[in-house]
């Protein structure tokens, strides 16, 4: 789901404040497949294993949960990634 606003060239981000607002970004599509249950899960280790006076690891997992979202959701990113492909099959001579 790659949402494209035809006014701004930007790509249209949901909230993502707080963590059930990203839970909800998530659930709703705006990352990559599997993104939702990966959260979660990976949350749940997190918070599970986390010293209490140390969550830099929820931190960290959010961060690199928006910037997933922010990426998913970049006009950009899917011919990003086909020239970069494209290009690591032309360097070893695959042509598939």
């Amino acid at each position: 789901m790659t949402t494209r606003p035809a006014e701004s060239g930007q790509p249209h981000l949901p909230p993502m404040r707080t963590i059930g607002e990203l839970r909800a970004a998530l659930t709703m599509g705006y990352g990559f497949p599997g993104d939702a249950d990966d959260f979660e899960a990976e949350l749940a280790r997190e918070i599970n294993h986390a010293d209490p006076a140390d969550l830099s690891g929820v931190v960290r997992l959010v961060e690199e949960f928006r910037g997933r979202v922010a990426a998913r959701q970049d006009p950009d990113f899917d011919s990003a990634v086909a020239a970069a492909v494209a290009e690591i099959r032309t360097a070893r001579g695959d042509d598939r």
